[in-house]
């Protein structure tokens, strides 16, 4: 996992959420609306980011529960 530069959370845009996880668009909507994947910031009216470290935090996560 990356640091956060000055003790900032580092925020992400959609585009890297999804080259990350590997996943589609409406696939991220489905996850966020069941509470299996962390909520967006919103930046704006018609802007939204993820905090970095939660998402990688779940990838880890995710790695962790695969089967062995």
């Amino acid at each position: 996992m990356r640091q956060m530069k000055n003790d900032y959370p580092t925020l992400i845009r959609r585009p890297e959420v999804l080259k990350r996880c590997a996943f589609s668009s409406t696939t991220l909507h489905r996850l966020i609306h069941a509470n299996d994947f962390p909520s967006p910031v919103q930046l704006s009216e018609r802007s939204v980011a993820w905090v970095e470290n939660e998402v990688d935090e779940w990838i880890v996560e995710r790695i962790k529960r695969r089967k062995g």
